[in-house]
């Protein structure tokens, strides 16, 4: 969530961010381990090796939002994604391949975040995969967001409104108000990505990054939450270089989100994710 001055946003930003910044459980970090393509990261810059409290502010991004209807252009000699080994769904592939054929993404890294699976994907330009990692995303299920919520405080915040919005986003690093660097996708929705926060115990976010299944993995406000390691050495090198976010829907067909060009897909019917004592905010 984004860092404005107001009380409301600062107390959605901490439940939307937690506390912890590094994985602190042990069995995560073999399980996430995996996930990074030996010899295909993004090149981390020198500063990447601070802790967020010793890293220099960012200076403040220029609000990035969705940009849906992309309006794609031919492009000669695009790129064609490979996902070799990765469990990547048809939708993920079908949305790397229209991303690199019609020229969206030309010469961009290409981030697309398959919400139905938890799992998000990162491309270098030409195609390769650099790695890919289960995420946490929104505690309930929809496209949309939910008009002026950034604005809120987190006591007029509902659960069923706690959604990640699909859509293509042009990311853009920034900081967090506590000075911790994160990745903007939507400014004004107040929707970031960044390390997964352990602060609450009771909403069990390292174990739910960690297991076997996408079923527990929606608990956050809005906001994407990654493995520290992925987001350091795979989305922020690839971010900073240049890229693309494709949020892809789990309610409306993809052509209706991305543009034209995409097959449509069967919209599913949007539900509301169970709420309990463990998972209150």
């Amino acid at each position: 969530m984004r860092g404005k001055t107001s009380l409301g946003v600062s107390l959605i930003v901490i439940a939307c961010l937690g506390a912890a910044g590094v994985v602190a459980a042990p069995y995560l970090a073999p399980h996430l381990a995996s996930h990074l393509v030996p010899g295909s990261l993004v090149p981390a810059p020198a500063a990447s090796a601070t802790t967020p409290q010793d890293a220099a502010p960012t200076p403040a991004p220029s609000r990035p939002r969705s940009t849906t209807q992309a309006g794609p252009r031919p492009a000669e000699g695009a790129a064609v994604p490979d996902f070799t080994g990765a469990p990547a769904s048809d939708a993920v592939r079908e949305v790397a391949r229209w991303a690199f054929a019609s020229g969206d993404a030309t010469g961009r890294h290409v981030v697309i975040v398959d919400k139905r699976l938890a799992r998000a994907f990162v491309l270098d330009p030409g195609g390769r995969l650099l790695g890919h990692s289960p995420v946490l995303l929104g505690l309930a299920r929809g496209d949309h967001t939910v008009p002026g919520i950034g604005d809120r405080p987190l006591s007029q915040v509902q659960p069923d409104e706690r959604t990640t919005p699909a859509g293509r986003f042009v990311p853009e690093p920034g900081t967090n108000m506590q000075g911790e660097d994160i990745v903007w996708i939507d400014y004004d929705a107040a929707v970031s990505m960044h390390r997964v926060r352990a602060q609450v115990k009771a909403e069990r976010r390292l174990e739910r990054l960690a297991s076997a299944t996408p079923a527990d993995n929606r608990i956050s406000y809005g906001c994407i939450n990654l493995p520290p390691v992925f987001y350091e050495r795979v989305l922020l090198p690839a971010v900073k270089a240049s890229a693309v976010v494709y949020v892809l829907p789990e309610v409306r067909p993809l052509a209706e989100v991305f543009g034209p060009g995409l097959r449509a897909t069967r919209p599913h019917v949007a539900g509301r994710a169970p709420v309990g004592q463990a998972d209150g905010v």
